[in-house]
This record gives C-alpha cells, structure tokens and sequence, in this order.
C-alpha cells in the first residue's frame, strides 16, 4: 500500500497519485505544482527531497511509453534518459523518450551507463553515434557503478584506471557535444575510487537512504536520486525520482548556463 509523503513546498506526493490538468509549461520552466508519489519512502528526517522545488526523473526501456505531456503536467521538470551502454547497446526507448520530451518541454538530457570491460573511447564514440546535438539539451552524463551481477563484466578496476577512463570519455564527449558533461554515481563508487579526483564535474548522486551531504562527505553535488519506486502520472510502473540542489531560480540559472 502507497504511503503518504508529507510535502512542505509546493510538492504533492500523493498516496495515489491522480493527473493534475494543466497546460505544459515552456521548455525547462520550473514546475509549479509537482504531483508524484512513492510507493516506498524513506523518512529522510529533517532534510527531505522535498525541501528542493525542482524534480524530475531518469527513465530507460523500463518506462516503456511515457505520456510525457502528463509526466511534464504533473510536474515532471527535467529528465535524464538512457542512450546507451558500453559500445554496443543502445536503449530501444531512447529515441522516442528524447523528441517527446522535447515536445512536452520537458529539460532532457542523455546518459552513458559504462561498461568496465571496454575502452572509454570507444564507448564515446557509441553515445556519439546515437545522441543527437540538439539546442537546448542537457549535458551528458557518464554513469559509473560497480557491475557485480552483469553477466559478462564484473572487472573491477583499480580507482587510477576508472578515474582516467572517465576523463577520457568525459574530454571527448565534452568536445563534440560543447558541454561540461556530469556523472552520476553510487555512494559505494564514489568512496572506492574516489571520482571527486576526476575533476571539477557536477554530480548526480545516488542516495536513497540519506541526504547525499550525509554520505558524500559533504561534497558537492547538483542532481540527487532520491527514490527508485517514484509513482509519476503518464509514466508506466515504477521510476527514479529526482532533485535539482538549488531553487527555482538557480534551477533557471544553471539550465541557462548548461544546455546546448
């Protein structure tokens, strides 16, 4: 049974979240109302998600057809989508999930889920192939986790060789696409090979047990996963809620400066 979250600025996490009919916002404007729901919340305490007013979600072949237009109604601001994995893996949702948020105005940008198996470059190359350099788009984003159930690559690296494999994807997507790439990661991850050494990149960190400044040592960061059982008017099943680090303002401030 969905619990109820308890929202404190302009979030509505309903139990059972319903469609709220409103017109489409411009492309990237902050949300007004937000109407999601979680079918399992973690009590984050004194510093909930709630307390940042722009949210969005990530999503993959695991959403298959997504009502955008209702996602975006329902205060879904931003979206990062899946593209690709390792040098050969394209997600089949991908293409359509990228022009249709584009057309309901919702801030997207894609993401590279990387295989520790594989050159860095040549995985570049693969994002490159298949993600479009569109005005207005976010930046990209490598993903990097620990893979211990892929069943082709469980390979762990040592923390120099994952921090210069992603410097080499994140130099050369960077030159092709005109933006500062993020990355994403897990709290694991990131202490193990410590990624904070790869640069001055912004981060979209995993956490969905505590405040990422409770796990992340207080680095900084600028997008946080926060949930993975978001319940979202228009998006099928469950979805990976999101939090932009900043207000309403800051949130215009930082898309100005970042998409394409």
């Amino acid at each position: 049974m969905i619990r109820a979250l308890t929202l404190t600025v302009a979030l509505t996490l309903a139990a059972c979240a319903q469609s709220v009919p409103q017109a489409a916002a411009p492309y990237g404007q902050p949300a007004q109302r937000l109407n999601f729901a979680d079918s399992a919340p973690h009590d984050f305490g004194f510093r909930p998600p709630q307390d940042h007013p722009v949210h969005g979600i990530d999503a993959s072949r695991h959403q298959p057809e997504i009502d955008w237009r209702t996602a975006r109604a329902n205060g879904v601001t931003f979206a990062w989508l899946k593209a690709t994995e390792g040098g050969d893996i394209l997600d089949p949702a991908f293409r359509a999930n990228w022009f249709a948020a584009r057309r309901a105005g919702v801030a997207h940008g894609a993401y590279h889920f990387f295989y520790h198996c594989r050159p860095a470059a040549e995985q570049a190359r693969w994002f490159i192939a298949h993600v479009p350099r569109d005005a207005g788009a976010l930046p990209p984003v490598l993903d990097m986790e620990w893979t211990p159930f892929s069943p082709t690559c469980t390979l762990r690296r040592s923390p120099e060789v994952i921090r210069a494999e992603a410097r080499i994807f994140l130099q050369t997507v960077e030159a092709h696409y005109g933006q500062r790439p993020l990355i994403y990661t897990s709290v694991d991850f990131y202490r193990d090979t410590q990624l904070w050494r790869v640069g001055p990149y912004d981060f979209w960190l995993r956490s969905v047990a505590a405040h990422p400044d409770e796990l992340y040592g207080g680095r900084p960061w600028t997008f946080w996963q926060y949930s993975s059982t978001g319940n979202v008017p228009g998006v099928p099943g469950a979805v990976d809620l999101n939090a932009f680090n900043g207000s309403t303002a800051e949130w215009s401030a930082w898309l100005a400066r970042n998409s394409g």
